[in-house]
């Protein structure tokens, strides 16, 4: 059996959702059918890529490796297939093609945009990787991209853009099991994790080097386990391991959220445009983004950062300018 775009789609689906009764309603298929086409694509690997549990399937190690590679695959197929019918349509209105690293600012941002730009073709395109985003927007393939520049790792910029700065210096937080003794504190010190497994995606640019050097610097050296974190989310809940998290991370029940003590991890937040057109102030040459991209993704994120009360008392200690609406 070989491994089809169809089976890497149902393996995210139960990753993300932690259920094959809620992955199967959501790829629209029966819970049988999924059921064994997992077994099918399991026999076909010869390992099992989730444990079946009593609340729900856990990816295995193997499971993870496996997902986190399926990821950015499912996603460029779901944008060439998005780009190919619109080219086969023949659409002569206005488009929008947006690119994003993973963001809590992302749903306002393009609520605004639609908003402002009625009647636009508004499309997004995600990637964990900033600098892929980055070659797509100087190759023409997006308009505008939204990326997270790891602290101490430069992302690599094609010629031909400009970038405008959203946050020079956004903090990341930690997220671990409520179980955890150090979720007890409003802050969390390093030294409190020592002996945890530190979860860390491979495919977003820097972020492995930035943590093992943090660490490094800390006197740590804990075990590692790579992984996309929408996968790692059961893994950190049960208590098998800690991640960094953005600090607009809505709360959760089953998993605590809080700053690390001086913040030593942080990314800068950019918005990234072919030179000449897209997120300053004067519209491309084909009139395809208006002004105001760039103000409505500022009002978006302050939006998501403010609903998060661990973010909104770490901006207040700070003396954040996010704290402040900006003049209209």
């Amino acid at each position: 059996m070989e491994l089809e775009v169809r089976h890497l789609r149902a393996l995210c689906a139960i990753a993300d959702t932690g259920s094959l009764h809620k992955a199967a309603r959501q790829l629209g298929m029966s819970q049988p059918s999924l059921t064994t086409q997992l077994r099918r694509i399991e026999n076909s690997l010869g390992a099992e890529l989730f444990s079946r549990e009593r609340t729900g399937c856990r990816p295995t190690p193997l499971g993870l490796t496996v997902v986190s590679r399926a990821r950015p695959l499912v996603s460029e197929l779901a944008a060439l297939v998005a780009e190919a019918r619109s080219a086969a349509g023949g659409a002569d209105g206005p488009r929008l093609r947006i690119g994003s690293t993973a963001s809590r600012a992302l749903v306002g941002w393009l609520r605004r945009l639609r908003r402002r730009l009625p009647g636009t073709d508004i499309s997004l395109h995600m990637d964990a990787s900033a600098n892929a985003l980055l070659r797509a927007v100087a190759s023409g393939r997006l308009d505008v991209a939204f990326v997270h520049e790891v602290e101490g790792c430069p992302l690599t910029v094609p010629d031909g853009l400009e970038r405008r700065v959203l946050v020079d210096r956004e903090p990341q937080f930690v997220c671990m099991s409520p179980d955890h003794p150090a979720a007890a504190h409003p802050v969390v010190e390093l030294a409190d994790l020592a002996e945890d497994r530190w979860m860390v995606d491979p495919t977003v640019d820097g972020e492995w080097d930035a943590l093992r050097r943090v660490l490094g610097a800390a006197g740590l050296n804990p075990s590692v386990l790579h992984g996309d974190y929408q996968t790692a989310a059961s893994l950190i809940a049960v208590g098998e391991a800690v991640a960094p998290c953005q600090p607009t991370s809505g709360p959760r029940d089953d998993i605590a959220i809080r700053p690390l003590r001086d913040d030593p991890l942080a990314v800068r937040l950019l918005l990234f445009s072919r030179t000449g057109g897209g997120a300053g102030d004067e519209p491309t040459s084909g009139g395809l983004i208006e002004a105001g991209v760039f103000a409505d993704l500022a009002e978006a994120y302050r939006e998501a950062a403010l609903r998060v009360v661990g973010y909104r008392q770490w901006l207040t200690r700070n003396k954040s300018p996010l704290l402040h609406a900006p003049a209209a």
